[in-house]
Order: structure tokens, then sequence, then C-alpha cells
């Protein structure tokens, strides 16, 4: 690790707040050079995190954490809290195998205070655990940080309406890095906003309120006036009083990089016996030209060169490409399909289609839920709505799509990306569940490519052939080098080699390409059948199972629910009497690595099963 001078001795929140407080700058200084000299090498989110190091710096300041519990919203704004919560000597491994998490995690640290993996849950986490703060008569406080767009979830206004009323030890504060959420402009509101933020405001606030209440007769009636009254001009200059109608004390908007201006409105918030909303505005990627003038770039990166801003290594072809540059060519043909996304155009490889066709574009936010009923919405229309989405994000949307897309069949096309393992990000991210909960919805059709040209016919049979929903799910990434060459094949069902042997291996996606090396070694010993469509199953192509006496399945995904476990099931039905082997994820959590280790460690890999068929683990009858 380099040597720094202030951070090099920040171990606890407590040498935070040991450091004379004209040091605190020069500390985010550090903060920011170590940040940005560690997501250079291991990729990761830079961008937000430049944002909030002195928001966190006051954080950790001003309370007492653990005791005082922080939650993060979205999880990846936490490196700098991270840095100044003991693991500054590990950080250099963050999001590495066996290395610290890129997210919050309870298990790593006693200062993270509850997994935010995913966005706008940090209101409802952050109001449990302060009315369990409250039920155990502990009077530390319990503070959300909402932000990086979790105010564009639904999931963050049920927190508000509850949490507003019940939860006095509970501070939310908002990081508005140019999120449209409001425009306070002009000189007056500027010149309040400025007045609202010094202890001297607030002390002669509340001087003047216990003076009134010391009248007699009158002093109730006037401070209720005055309060009245208050509430009325802020709602005029400020435009909203959301956030106050909803029981919090809103202070605010605070300059999210003055430390001053922070530490005196935190300092505030900890004093108030009522529930706090303060809005805090930040540059996302402040500090490092590049990613300040692209923050989407800089929002989740791959390693990168620091002089420059450039990525050491480009990214090549992916499947989000070339689903992007497909949709783009069917929607030239037919002016009825439209795309949808929930806050991730360039991590979906939407940004082509969105120029290309604005009309028929929507990003609708970090709102899965929504995004799936408006996608059924849109079908009952008469359009045919693409929604491109992360797996591990559309877990939140399983009932939407089981009540409002299969009941009246709004046919949709689910386009799954990052489906299966995804490395770094870890047990938060791996698209390891679509499989299992997808196949519980009635009529939905699942496919799986292998190959680019795989995906762009899926894509067509979802929008114009499919007779129900379509899922099309695929990996982050490019497609293999070498694909099995099939006897029988169909780009859109399967693909089957011969069937000489007696032993059969089956397998979908990015796993399937285990079976290139595995067929040049095994020769005719097996034979080999790749599956595109996942469920239902081919026509008749289970019976053309039956004559096996082995079959081996082999799947990126978890087991309870799984492809492998639907196929046994109807295999059985049929009266199969052979030998079934099945090769899955687990049903455990897994933990950030990479693809090829976790491959390994499950024996997803060629080697791997080779090896066990060479010691004769898949001949046992």
């Amino acid at each position: 690790m380099v040597e720094y001078r202030l951070l090099g001795n920040i171990n606890s929140p407590a040498d935070v707040k040991a450091l004379p407080f004209e040091e605190l700058d020069a500390l985010c200084a550090e903060i920011r050079t170590e940040l940005i000299r560690v997501v250079s090498k291991n990729g990761g989110h830079l961008a937000s995190n430049l944002g909030t190091v002195e928001l966190t710096v006051a954080l950790h300041r001003v309370f007492d954490s653990p005791n005082d519990q922080i939650v993060w919203d979205v999880g990846h704004q936490s490196y700098t809290h991270k840095l100044l919560t003991g693991r500054r000597e590990q950080f250099s491994t963050i999001r590495l195998e066996g290395g610290l998490s890129g997210f919050p995690k309870s298990r790593e640290s006693e200062h993270d205070a509850f997994i935010a993996g995913h966005s706008s849950t940090s209101i409802s986490a952050a109001a449990g655990l302060a009315k369990a703060k409250q039920l155990n008569g502990d009077p530390h406080r319990v503070i959300a940080i909402a932000g990086d767009g979790a105010l564009t979830g639904g999931m963050i206004y049920e927190g508000l309406n509850n949490a507003g009323r019940a939860c006095k030890n509970l501070i939310v504060i908002l990081n508005d890095n140019k999120m449209s959420i409001s425009h306070n402009v002009g000189a007056l509101a500027r010149y309040l906003t400025l007045i609202r933020s010094k202890p001297r405001y607030f002390k002669l606030k509340d001087d003047t309120m216990a003076l009134l209440s010391k009248l007699p007769l009158v002093g109730n009636p006037l401070k209720k006036a005055a309060y009245w009254l208050k509430r009325k001009l802020k709602a005029a200059i400020y435009s909203s009083n959301l956030f106050e109608d909803l029981g919090f004390d809103y202070l605010g908007p605070i300059d999210g990089h003055d430390l001053t201006s922070l530490c005196d409105v935190l300092s505030r918030a900890a004093t108030l016996q009522k529930p706090a909303f303060i809005h805090v505005r930040t540059v996302k990627g402040k500090g490092y030209p590049y990613a300040e003038l692209d923050p989407a770039a800089f929002h989740g990166t791959p390693q990168f060169d620091v002089a420059t801003g450039n990525p050491e290594v480009e990214d090549g072809d992916s499947f989000s490409q070339a689903f992007g540059e497909e949709l783009c060519r069917m929607a030239q043909e037919d002016s009825h399909i439209c795309a949808v996304t929930a806050a991730m155009k360039y991590g979906t490889g939407l940004q082509m289609f969105a120029a290309s066709y604005r009309d028929r574009f929507f990003d609708v936010g970090i709102a899965e839920e929504h995004a799936v009923t408006f996608c059924a919405g849109l079908s009952a229309g008469g359009y045919r709505p693409v929604f491109a989405v992360y797996s591990s994000f559309l877990q939140r949307a399983y009932d939407q799509l089981l009540h409002d897309v299969s009941i009246e069949n709004n046919r949709i096309v689910l386009c799954i990306d990052r489906a299966g393992v995804v490395g770094a990000d870890g047990e938060t991210h791996q698209g390891l569940y679509d499989v299992s909960f997808l196949t519980s919805i009635p009529g939905i059709h699942i496919l799986a490519p292998s190959t680019f040209a795989e995906l762009r016919a899926c894509l067509r049979y979802g929008v114009y052939d499919c007779p129900r929903t379509c899922a099309v799910r695929y990996p982050k990434g490019g497609e293999p080098e070498r694909a099995l060459t099939y006897t029988q094949y169909d780009a859109t069902q399967f693909g089957l080699l011969s069937q000489r042997a007696d032993t059969l291996f089956i397998s979908y996606g990015r796993a399937a390409d285990a079976f290139v090396p595995l067929q040049e070694a095994l020769g005719k010993q097996a034979d080999f059948l790749k599956l595109v469509r996942l469920y239902p199953f081919p026509e008749g192509l289970v019976q053309r199972l039956l004559h096996y006496r082995r079959i081996v399945f082999v799947e990126e995904s978890a087991q309870n629910g799984s492809i492998g476990e639907h196929l046994l099931r109807e295999l059985n039905g049929l009266g199969y009497r052979g030998a079934f082997f099945h090769r899955a994820l687990g049903n455990e959590f897994l933990p950030q690595s990479s693809v090829k280790t976790i491959f390994q460690e499950y024996g997803l890999d060629a080697a791997s099963l080779l090896r066990d068929w060479e010691g004769d683990v898949f001949h046992a009858d």
C-alpha cells in the first residue's frame, strides 16, 4: 500500500474524530488518491465513491459507529466507509477473490449495519434497525444514505411513508448527485440554505421555541403559529415540503463537499427528537476529471490507466452489445418494438437503441417491478416490449411477472443479462436464480443462447414466434471461440451430436462451452446435447433421451428448481431407469470469485468433467 501521512494512521472512526478539523480536507484528498489507485487496478465503482468522500468523513466525525449504525444505499458508495472502519490495509483486495466485498457485509465488519447490493432498500432496513433500538432503549441513531438513483425505486417511498411517523432516531441522507428531485434556484433560496446550515441558526430556533413555550396562555398558540408560518414560507421558497409532510425534519440542501456545513448539519440532526431528512448535493466523480466528465463510464469500471482514464483492456464483443445491435435492426423493421431498462442503459447494451429510437426507449429508473408491469401495459396496448435487465435485479419483479404478465398472457420479452456467475460483484449480483423462479411462471418460455447467432435467433423468436412471455438469458462477456458442430441443430431449440453412445452429456449457455474439449477427448464414447430452449423442453426431446444408460446434466444455476431437476422429473415420469448425474452450483450463496475458479470448484469445467469420467464417477450404475 502507498504510504499516506493521514490515511495511513486511520484504523477506526475514533482516529477520524481525533484529527484536527483543519486536516480533514487533506485526509479526503488522500482517500481519493487511494480510491483511484485501487479501482484502477481492480475495477469497481469509482464515480459514486469519489462523490461521497466528504460525506463519509463527516459521518464518522459526528457519529459513533458501530453504536450509531450506517446503512448504505446503494452499497457501492461505501468504499470510503471501508477505508475508515479498520479495513484500510485490506482495501487493495476489494472485489478480488478472498478479498473485501465491493458492498457492505455485516459478516465483514461490525461497522456494516446491513447488506446493500441492490437499490432502494436503505430506509426500510434503517427503519427496522431504528425501531429495534427504540424498543431496546438504545439512544443511538441509525443513518440511511440513499443516493445514486435510489429514489427512483418505489420501495424507498414505502419506507419513507412508514419511517417518518415512527422512528424518531432515524436520519435519512439523500446523496443528490444531479438527480431530478428538486430545482431550488434563486438567490433567496441559496441564502436561506446557507443560514440554515449554521449552528447559530439552530440555537436561535431552539431558544425561541423554548421561550414561547414558557409564556403563559399565549405561548403555545404562538409556538404553533410560528411553526405553521415557517412551514408555509419554506414551501413557498423551496417549492417542496414532501419530506416534512411525511414526518421528517428537512435540512438542506447542503454542499456535500463542504465539511464544515456537513458536520454542522449532521450534528444538528443528531440532537433532534424526530426523524431528519438531510438533502446533500454531491458531484459524482469528484476529484478525478475523467470521472467528473463522464460519471457513467466510471460508475462500474474495469481496470484503467490513471493518467489517461482509458481502460487498460478494451472490452471485446459481448452478448450485451450483440443484443443491442440486433434489437436496433429489429426496431428499424418494426415500429411496434419498444425497449425498456431499469437504469441500466449502458450495462445492457441499449445505448444504441436509446439514441436511434428515443420515442420507443424507456428508462424507468431503478424500478424493476414497475418496468415489468409497464411492459405488460405496452403489450396490452399492441406493442412488443423488450425488457433488458440483469438476472439479479429481475428477482425483484417476480410478483409482477406472475400476476400482471402471465395470467392474461401479456407477451413481453425478458432479455436477462449477467445470467450465471458474475465474479467480482459477489453474492448480491450472482445470476443463479432466474431459472429456478422463472420455471414456476405458468406458460413462460426460457431460452439460453451460447453464441451471438443463437442470441439473435432467440430474440426474434421471443418477439415474433413465442406464444407466451419469453425469457432469453445470457452471461456477461462474449461468445466462446469454438462451439460444437451438431448433426441435429435448431438455433432456438437444441443441438444434438449423434445418438451413438450410451452416455449423454447435457448443458446449456456458457456451461456448454466445456463440451468442446470434452468431446474432442471422448470422441464416440459419449453424445452431447446443448439445450437452447430450456423450458418447456422441445416437443419429443425427452422421449429421445430414454435409451441412454447414463445422463450427465451440467448447468450454471442454483440446484433447487434447476433445469436438471425438471428434466429428471419428466424422465422419471416416462419410466427412465438409467443413471442421472447432476452438476449445478449448489444452493448456497457464491462469494466473489472468478468464473473459472467457481466452475472448477463445482466441477463444471472440461478438466473436472474429464477427470471424473476417467475416474468412473459417471459410470456407476
